[in-house]
């Protein structure tokens, strides 16, 4: 199998860091479709795992999974060239803005674009949440941490992080006492 370029990495997460409005939920859809059914760098369930490890670690998710993605094809600098991809985008676009913002801020068509992309991004996030409950919500042990989760996050002031130990902790105990129901851990 031929050795994935640098180039090709760096344009596919340019591309998604371009056309990606919302931040990381919204580019699960499209890190779908570019690294798992075009370039088949990795598979569905790797891109779960990459993307809820990128949540659960500080930065942006899309670097972190573009991070975690390169480094799986070509090591450090195949990470280092992802995310350098998926932020040269913005980078750009904010250089460009900061420098005309006094034009852009109260300009009418800007507001209605940015109107426009706000209800994409919904519908990119609900379709986000829609592949990740398929993939993650196998059982009745995932729709009560789901649903516990979410109530956390509704109706109290929890830090994320502490929602996500709980999540982990709550996995590995049931992971185990599972295995020992099975007879598999005597």
């Amino acid at each position: 199998m031929a050795k994935t370029s640098l180039w090709d990495l760096f344009i596919s997460f340019a591309r998604i860091g371009a056309f990606t409005f919302g931040g990381g939920y919204a580019m699960l859809p499209m890190l779908k479709k570019e690294v798992v059914e075009k370039h088949k760098w990795t598979t569905e369930e790797e891109l779960l795992n990459y993307y809820a490890v990128g949540q659960c670690t500080p930065g942006v998710i899309a670097v972190n999974t573009g991070t975690f993605i390169g480094h799986k094809e070509r090591g450090t600098i195949g990470g280092i060239v992802a995310t350098a991809g998926v932020i040269a985008p913005s980078f750009l676009i904010i250089l460009i803005i900061a420098a005309f913002l006094n034009g852009f801020q109260n300009n009418e068509y800007v507001i209605h674009a940015l109107a426009g992309i706000k209800v994409a991004v919904a519908a990119l996030v609900t379709n986000a949440v829609i592949g990740l409950w398929k993939k993650g919500v196998k059982d009745l042990l995932g729709i009560i941490i789901f649903a516990v989760v979410l109530a956390l996050s509704l109706f109290f002031d929890i830090s994320p992080i502490w929602i996500v130990i709980a999540a982990i902790l709550l996995g590995l105990f049931y992971g185990k006492f599972a295995k020992k129901e099975k007879g598999g851990n005597k």
